[in-house]
This record gives structure tokens, C-alpha cells and sequence, in this order.
């Protein structure tokens, strides 16, 4: 019967985000707005670090992959939601489900890596400044990022793998707005102890060696910055750090909201408007976090747009 069950599940239907329909155009909207302003936002940023070769450092190189990542982030489950707005039947194939949380899997694990890595380059630029250039070679620089992407694909291998080759048996109505780990294991018909594990050791891991890099980093930072006498000094030592300090705590605070905190499981249409925080809107502040506290970016913006104005006046 298991069996026989599991082979008539050929989709998923979604739940969706509760709300009163007079709301459902402005939702709409707003929610278009968000994705515009992240593809905008981030494309921005990535054509800025390009054109601009002042900005042709580690700290820009890792910022650009993070624009990238916040795109494909933002695209795994941005479109499919908006389109749902104005659909009764909010459904998804059974591949398609797996395809999402493949992605997303593998998006979310790399944008927490890859803040680690912005992290250490920090630490190395405030605690070693005399030898950045040497440390943050380029060999280290690509190690530090195809380091991310590797554990991001055996992170979402591992839990995507395992949980769409179980058994699915009864309902198949998922009480989100996409295809998450949690909601999905729950309509599954065998014992997920398995999965249990295996989010606990690998995802686990992803968010221990990320958190630990990032906290002993800035722990080690802190100690640099107190050691610096002068005001401006301090200044302009924590200004180098304070967009990814700010993009750090808002990712972690929202995904600790969520999976961390007591009773999170018993939560799920609080946790469906938390999840609508880090899929829709933390990829869309990322480039405002960095163009508007980053006097580097500022200078390169007013550089690009003088260049623009001057080429068009000639």
C-alpha cells in the first residue's frame, strides 16, 4: 500500500501565505517590487565591481559572488510565489518540489559559507593589513570560494536525496508557501529519524563552522580595533566591516528565528511570514546594506555615474 500511495503523488499542492484577498493585488505588487529591486540591487553590484577596478579586491570578489548567490536565491522561490497569488490551485510537480529544495538547499548553505569567507577576509585586512595582499592570495581567494559551493552541493545532495526517495502516502497539501525541508518530511508515511540525523550532523555542520568562523573572526577584530588609539583609526577600521557585520546578523537572526528557537515546529504560519523575510526581502537589502554603508561603493557609484554623464556630454 505504501508503495501504491507513493506512486499516485505526482505533485504538491501549497498552502500559501494567509491573508485578507482585498490585499492580494497590493501583495502582489509588493512582493514584485521586492524581486525587482534584488535583481536590480544585484546585478548593480556585480556590473559596479566589474567596471570599476578599484573595487578588484577579495572583500569585492566574495561581494559579488554573494550578489550572485542573492539572485538564483531570490529566483528559486520568488517567481512560483508570485505567480500563486492569483491561483486557487497552488500546485507543483513532485520534481519540481525536489528541484526547489534542491536549490534552495544548496543557495542557502552557500550564502552562510560564503559570509564566513567575507569574514576571514575581514579579519585578515584589520588583523594582518601589512600582509592582505600576500594571505588573500587569488589561489586562497577561489579555494575560499569553491569551498562554499562544494559543501553547498553535498549539503542539498544529502537532505534532497534522502527525503524524496521516502514514501509519500495521504496528503500531499505542504502548509508553506514553498518546498521546505520541514513541512515536506512531515506528509511522508516512514520513519524520518534518518533525515533527522542528517540534518543535524551536515546542516549542523554548515551552520557551526560558518557561525564559529564568523564569531572568532570578528572576536579576533574586536581585539585589533580596541587596540587602535586614535578615533578615526577605529572609525574607519569597524566602517570596513559594519555592511557584512549587518548583513551577518540579519540572515543569522532570521534563520536562528526559525530553526533554533523553542517550539519553532509548532509555529508554521509565524515561521511561513519569518521564511517570507529570508527569501524575498534579505536578498533585496543585501545591496543596500553594502552601496549604502560602504563608502567604497558609494565613491564607485559617483565614479561610474561622472563617467556616464561625461560620455554622454561628449
Amino acid at each position: 500500500m505504501a508503495d501504491e500511495n507513493y506512486t499516485r503523488i505526482t505533485e504538491f499542492i501549497f498552502i500559501g501565505l494567509k491573508y485578507h484577498p482585498r490585499l492580494q493585488v497590493f501583495l502582489f505588487l509588493l512582493f514584485l517590487l521586492f524581486y525587482l529591486i534584488t535583481m536590480t540591487g544585484n546585478l548593480g553590484m556585480i556590473l559596479l565591481i566589474r567596471i570599476d577596478s578599484r573595487l578588484h579586491t577579495p572583500m569585492y570578489f566574495f561581494l559579488s559572488h554573494l550578489s550572485f548567490v542573492d539572485i538564483c536565491f531570490s529566483s528559486v522561490v520568488g517567481p512560483k510565489m508570485l505567480t500563486d497569488f492569483f491561483k486557487e490551485r497552488k500546485a507543483i510537480s513532485f520534481l519540481g518540489c525536489a528541484l526547489q529544495q534542491w536549490f534552495f538547499g544548496f543557495f542557502v548553505a552557500i550564502e552562510c559559507l560564503l559570509l564566513a569567507s567575507m569574514a576571514y577576509d575581514r579579519y585578515v585586512a584589520i588583523c594582518n593589513p601589512l600582509l592582505y595582499s600576500v594571505v588573500m592570495s587569488q589561489r586562497l581567494c577561489v579555494q575560499l570560494l569553491l569551498g562554499p559551493y562544494a559543501v553547498g552541493f553535498l549539503n542539498t545532495m544529502t537532505h534532497t536525496t534522502a527525503a524524496f526517495r521516502l514514501p509519500f502516502c495521504g496528503s500531499n497539501i505542504i502548509n508553506h508557501f514553498f518546498c521546505d525541508m520541514s513541512p515536506i518530511l512531515s506528509l511522508v508515511c516512514a520513519d524520518i529519524w534518518i533525515n533527522k540525523l542528517l540534518v543535524f550532523i551536515v546542516a549542523g555542520a554548515v551552520l557551526v563552522v560558518s557561525s564559529l568562523t564568523i564569531i572568532i573572526s570578528y572576536f579576533y577584530i574586536l581585539l585589533a580595533i580596541l587596540r587602535i588609539h586614535s578615533t578615526d583609526g577605529r572609525r574607519k577600521a569597524f566602517s570596513t566591516c559594519s555592511s557584512h557585520l549587518t548583513a551577518v546578523s540579519i540572515l543569522y537572526g532570521t534563520l536562528f528565528f526559525i530553526y533554533v528557537r523553542p517550539g519553532a515546529i509548532f509555529s508554521l504560519d509565524l515561521n511561513k511570514m519569518v521564511s517570507v523575510f529570508y527569501t524575498a526581502v534579505i536578498p533585496m537589502l543585501n545591496p543596500l546594506i553594502y552601496s549604502l554603508r560602504n563608502k567604497e561603493v558609494k565613491d564607485a557609484m559617483r565614479r561610474t555615474i561622472a563617467r556616464r554623464n561625461f560620455c554622454i556630454k561628449s
